[in-house]
């Protein structure tokens, strides 16, 4: 006998993210996606009345406020999408009975520690962006309801403006290209972040979830910024296309309005022994992604 369709509510319809949940979730659930139009973050007062409305079984919040230089600029607006938003869908959530998952960031911490960050590791953001997604992590907590907080790093897609893009852009227009090099973490492609989220939502609702709670989801393994423009270079190179050289900096020489964490490592072990699911390499998913029709 087929379970009922879930009722999915998914916020930020255009972002890269929910454009992947759409393609991983659309054959196991009655999905309802809501942009800026429908939904706006940025006015947290309005949220709750449209979320009751909507009645789901799961809210999966992957909108955010995510341009990490102007943040610095409009902190107001970045703290209404990223640090109260998320507590009224959190208090929401709570009200109806139902989970909510929330898609955070490495930014929330300072990228001084020397090994992976783990879950437990106390944050400590460089700027306003990282301010403000850490607040929607504490909001979410205090609520107390049912949740997964999910940090990655380094989103990448074929939509919207991310650094894939940026490189498949720029590298066969330029002889020389410069790209930061001291900066390490794992390039994540959102198609991973869905497939994974499909998983967690999976064994939800076979009764096998694991804790609630904040966890990290990356791809496994870690490159620098020059790296992954590397081996965006070489899928380049492989289809016949021209492309620059590209040259390692430090962070130094490209000086930005909001500091990034050197060190953007997220251990992962928690996530794979509490919730049972399987991560790729960043290798193998930016091979999917670039093999994927978009």
């Amino acid at each position: 006998m087929n379970q009922p369709a879930l009722k999915i509510l998914v916020t930020g319809h255009n972002g890269q993210v929910a454009q992947a949940l759409h393609s991983a979730l659309a054959d196991m659930a009655e999905l309802t996606l809501l942009g800026r139009d429908q939904l706006d973050l940025a006015q947290p007062q309005l949220i709750a009345a449209r979320v009751r409305a909507l009645r789901p079984d799961l809210i999966i919040n992957a909108a955010a406020h995510t341009a990490v230089d102007q943040a610095q600029s409009e902190p107001e607006l970045a703290m209404a999408i990223n640090g109260q938003a998320p507590g009224v869908l959190a208090q929401v959530a709570a009200e109806l009975d139902i989970p909510l998952i929330h898609y955070s960031t490495d930014y929330v911490f300072d990228g001084s520690k020397a090994t992976p960050w783990v879950e437990d590791d106390v944050p400590h953001p460089l700027g306003v962006y990282g301010s403000s997604k850490l607040a929607g992590e504490q909001a979410i907590r205090a609520v107390g309801g049912k949740h997964l907080i999910l940090r990655t790093s380094w989103v990448y897609s074929l939509h919207g403006r991310n650094f894939l893009l940026t490189m498949q852009r720029l590298l066969p227009e330029k002889d020389e290209l410069r790209v930061v090099d001291d900066q390490v973490g794992a390039p994540t492609w959102a198609g991973t972040i869905a497939q994974v989220t499909r998983q967690l939502i999976e064994r939800w609702r076979d009764g096998q979830a694991g804790p609630w709670g904040t966890y990290h989801l990356t791809a496994l393994g870690h490159t620098s910024w020059h790296g992954f423009a590397t081996a965006i270079g070489e899928h380049l190179r492989a289809q016949g296309k021209p492309c620059a050289k590209v040259l390692p900096i430090p962070s130094s020489a490209y000086p930005t309005p909001a500091a990034r964490p050197l060190n953007s490592r997220l251990d992962c072990t928690r996530l794979q022994q509490e919730w049972q699911v399987r991560l790729p390499d960043w290798h193998d998913a930016l091979n999917e992604c670039l093999s994927t029709p978009s």
